[in-house]
């Protein structure tokens, strides 16, 4: 399946609109495990189901931290190109919040609305996400995010 890219002015006119949704994603307690290794954050209320049990979760979570990494995953899967982009670029976050813990064996997905965009230059543009992580069967998010990249075009800018 071929992705769809959008022109600059195309994704201008779409600046306040959801423009991707990603597929949903088990976070499950050998993801977690992972994270936990690669973060040296072994906290029990993420890998230790037997205590977590005890806590009012009453499982392991996942940390915080692994949840906005997956940002990057629900983003090449949900957000349509840039014409003429040869380079992406995770420009940083104006707000995070962790809203809901997500309980082992989850199943997430984020929702991406496209808050702003900026043409820096003819080879830079800066667009802002407003991002929903959503937690399936829960009224609340895993988070919410206002992400922002950059994405740098050819040469002569959009091809």
């Amino acid at each position: 399946m071929t992705k769809t890219s959008l022109s600059v002015a195309e994704l201008q006119a779409k600046v306040g609109q959801e423009i991707g949704s990603s597929n949903w994603l088990i976070v499950d307690q050998k993801m977690i495990n992972t994270f936990a290794d690669v973060t040296l954050d072994h906290q029990f209320i993420h890998i230790d189901p037997v205590a977590a049990a005890k806590t009012p979760f009453g499982t392991t979570i996942a940390h915080g931290f692994l949840s906005l990494s997956l940002l990057s995953h629900f983003a090449a899967e949900a957000l349509p190109g840039v014409k003429g982009r040869v380079m992406g670029i995770n420009y940083g976050f104006d707000k995070l919040r962790f809203v809901t813990p997500v309980t082992v064996n989850s199943r997430i997905r984020a929702h991406f609305v496209l808050g702003a965009l900026h043409v820096r230059s003819a080879t830079d543009i800066q667009m802002r996400y407003d991002v929903r992580v959503e937690i399936e069967g829960k009224d609340k998010p895993a988070l919410i995010a206002e992400w922002l990249a950059l994405a740098v075009l050819g040469e002569n800018g959009e091809k």
